[in-house]
């Protein structure tokens, strides 16, 4: 340890080492500080840039999805169109279809019904008994007929009784006895009443009613059936439908291309398109992010630097300082206290 013969002068250099070294810490700490604020400052420019780069390529792929998609269901509804007027054109075809090979049963029946018409005013036979109404109560054959007679018997028997007695203010049960009694007596002698004045009077023309009536119900039956049987031929060419279908294939053609067309339209922009959007907002952002980079490894290269230079200069202050000191003194203030007691020579060291 070299002996110290100016004691004031050491103390001075060791706190201009000290203040010195104080400085560059607070350099130390504003470097850090602007370290820190420029690496937030150009990251947040390179999200802002890869925002902007997925965006735009968001938008740009959205726009060719929506030219597209609008060509596309202008298609569609053409497609749509198109095959309605087949289905029109079709249903036409078999409206007439059935309306030529059912025309003679529907003639055949036109005639009967005129020639009952006839009969039953050539032998004055009451209109009421040239009625469904009349044959499915009175001379019921066909389940249709036989539901009608079902049904009014419930409706006579049944139900006018019981609407009856519910309409009572008060109910009893021989009450309800004597409607249905009542109910039997009008409605049944309702019933053979209308019979004796008609079947009694006119049975050969009614038969004969009935004759005509089961021909008519027979020639419903088989028009049903070659309805039913045309419905369900799935032979089309009848019915002249080639133009439709030149039409729907030439639709569905047009939205294959065009589907094919933006298949290729979104492989060209994710191969080539989606690059160059990059590169032009990545370019032109360049400069900005560029000299944000340089900057910030401009502080961080000073830092580094700085730090080397508090390194060394700590070590220096301790090595030729600090054994001489100690390192509690190691502060410009206390030194400054320790100098002004040596100065008035109230110590040495």
């Amino acid at each position: 340890m070299t002996p110290i013969s100016d004691h004031i002068a050491f103390l001075t250099e060791a706190r201009e080492k000290l203040e010195e070294l104080e400085l560059l810490k607070d350099r130390e700490k504003q470097l850090k500080a602007d370290e820190i604020r420029l690496e937030k400052v150009l990251e947040s420019e390179k999200k802002t840039v890869n925002d902007n780069i997925a965006a735009t390529i968001k938008k740009r792929r959205e726009e060719i999805n929506s030219s597209y998609d609008k060509e596309i269901a202008k298609g569609q509804d053409k497609l749509k169109k198109a095959r309605v007027k087949r289905e029109k054109a079709k249903s036409q075809g078999m409206k007439e279809r059935i309306a030529e090979e059912t025309a003679d049963l529907h003639k055949e029946n036109r005639d009967l019904k005129l020639q009952m018409k006839t009969m039953f005013q050539k032998n004055h036979v009451p209109a009421v008994c040239n009625s469904s109404l009349y044959y499915a109560m009175f001379f019921p054959r066909w389940f249709g007929e036989i539901l009608k007679l079902l049904i009014a018997v419930l409706i006579c028997f049944l139900a006018v009784p019981y609407g009856i007695y519910l309409a009572l203010p008060e109910k009893k049960t021989w009450m309800m006895v004597v409607i249905c009694f009542l109910c039997v007596v009008i409605f049944g002698g309702l019933y053979i009443w209308i019979s004796n004045r008609t079947k009694l009077l006119h049975m050969e023309v009614l038969r004969t009613g009935r004759t005509l009536r089961d021909q008519m119900h027979s020639n419903r039956k088989k028009i049903r059936v070659i309805t039913s049987s045309i419905k369900k031929d799935r032979n089309e060419a009848l019915y002249d439908l080639e133009k439709y279908d030149d039409e729907i294939a030439r639709v569905e053609q047009e939205l294959q291309d065009v589907a094919n067309k933006k298949k290729e339209a979104l492989n060209t922009f994710e191969q080539v398109t989606k690059m160059i959007i990059s590169d032009e907002i990545a370019n032109n952002a360049r400069p900005r992010v560029d000299k944000l980079r340089e900057e910030f490894q401009q502080v961080t290269a000073g830092t580094k630097e700085l730090e080397g230079q508090i390194k060394d200069m700590t070590l220096f202050i301790t090595d030729h300082y600090g054994t001489y000191l100690g390192n509690e003194f190691l502060n410009p203030l206390k030194i400054g206290e320790l100098s002004e007691i040596i100065k008035s020579g109230k110590a040495s060291i």
